[in-house]
């Protein structure tokens, strides 16, 4: 069977004020299309993951909101961290509850915060992606043709001179790189084999078991040694205990650069990882003036190139901006240019 693991521990609040510590980014209706972004990305996956498949590794903290915002996902699918401990932890934690419920499951991994335009040819690519899965020992990543040089992603290098017998679309990785600075980046856009990292991963369970079992015994011995008490009553407290125990590290570190079987699949399906206020301008309809407004009561004037998203139905009149963000929330109004939209982290603290 087919399982979905959802990562949505991130505490960023890149989205200040719509988005804070206590209610980030994946919890947040940032489009303004009345669905979250972990709403959306369940809705995504429909047709090709059956809901009881559904997983979800979060903080202790949003448990709640998980359960809220996903209602018809079982409760037991919802796995908490007490701690932060990046990607390998989490990803060896939600394999070994998988590998208990069904030793021969076929998993994608997805982050719970990112865009995605073309559903249909993202459920496509999904599909065949597990199929290759499911007949191989590879570990698959979706890679993204670039669309610019883009310096906050990173990279796969893919050598594309031989397609997978088993699938013409899947090739092998020759490396990964990190998040480049811009000239790098301009030449990465010149070669039709360097990819963003998309941080979707696909594999069989069995796979990525031997895989953290090789390259990361530490963290998968941690896991292994706990099944006694995984899915039941005592698993939290166990967890508690145990996890803060795991090292610090990616997915990417921990397995992906250091195996041998590792294939991407190239794909376009309007994919962003919707990290900044620039890139929601960049995703959503502009008006003429370059302007993305999510809000129903919103009125501009002699303004352009900005971004305006008013949370809470209020009236907004601008006028005269040219590349500014303007977003309100719960009381907070940020006014702040779309090229310093990095201090946002700063102003969020004060």
């Amino acid at each position: 069977m087919n399982h979905l693991v959802i990562m949505a521990g991130g505490i960023g609040s890149r989205f200040w004020p719509m988005s804070t510590p206590q209610c980030p980014k994946q919890f947040v209706d940032v489009l303004g299309c009345g669905r979250t972004f972990i709403q959306l990305t369940v809705d995504r996956f429909k047709g090709v993951v059956p809901a009881e498949n559904v997983w979800v590794v979060t903080s202790e903290a949003y448990r709640d909101i998980v359960a809220e915002q996903l209602p018809d996902m079982p409760k037991g699918n919802i796995l908490l961290e007490p701690c932060r401990r990046n990607t390998a932890p989490c990803i060896a934690y939600v394999s070994w509850r998988i590998k208990l419920k069904d030793p021969k499951a076929n998993i994608v991994v997805s982050p719970s915060d990112h865009l995605v335009l073309n559903v249909p040819e993202f459920q496509r690519v999904i599909s065949s992606a597990l199929q290759y899965a499911s007949e191989t020992d590879a570990i698959v990543t979706l890679g993204m043709k670039p669309t610019r040089p883009e310096t906050g992603y990173g990279y796969i290098q893919t050598d594309l001179s031989a397609a997978c017998e088993r699938n013409k679309e899947i090739f092998r990785v020759d490396a990964f790189k990190e998040k480049p600075d811009l000239k790098t980046a301009q030449e990465y856009v010149k070669k039709n084999n360097m990819l963003w990292n998309a941080g979707i991963f696909v594999w069989n369970i069995n796979t990525i078991i031997n895989a953290l079992r090789v390259y990361a015994p530490q963290i998968n011995g941690i896991f292994e040694g706990m099944q006694n008490v995984l899915g039941t009553k005592d698993e939290q407290a166990a967890i508690r205990e145990r996890f803060p125990q795991c090292e610090n590290i990616s997915i990417d570190y921990a397995i992906l650069e250091k195996a041998d079987e590792i294939y991407c699949f190239p794909a376009s399906f309007g994919w962003s990882d919707l990290g900044t206020w620039g890139s929601l301008r960049e995703n959503t309809v502009q008006d003429a003036g370059g302007n993305a407004v999510i809000g129903s009561n919103v009125k501009l004037y002699e303004t352009k190139n900005c971004v305006v998203h008013v949370a809470q139905e209020r009236r907004v009149v601008v006028q005269g901006l040219d590349g500014y963000i303007v977003a309100e929330k719960d009381n907070t109004l940020l006014i702040c240019k779309l090229s310093e939209e990095q201090r946002i982290k700063e102003f969020s603290a004060e």
